[in-house]
């Protein structure tokens, strides 16, 4: 038997969501062993002077406890 944990994390990016729910997967999986999915729980963007300046993503991502 396994046991998961999950834990949330927020990622931006200049370009687009897709960017930065891959920049954040890729920095959780530096520090947390075992990443086995990610729940995207909200996105939003940062607008400045009109134009969207970042792309945000709130997600929960799961990963699996060493035994």
């Amino acid at each position: 038997m396994s046991v998961a944990r999950v834990t949330e994390i927020t990622s931006s990016s200049k370009k687009s969501f897709q960017d930065a729910i891959e920049k954040g997967i890729a920095r959780a999986a530096k520090t947390l062993k075992n990443v086995e999915g990610a729940w995207i729980q909200d996105q939003k963007i940062v607008v400045v002077d009109g134009k969207i300046a970042a792309y945000r993503v709130n997600m929960k991502v799961t990963f699996i406890l060493a035994e």
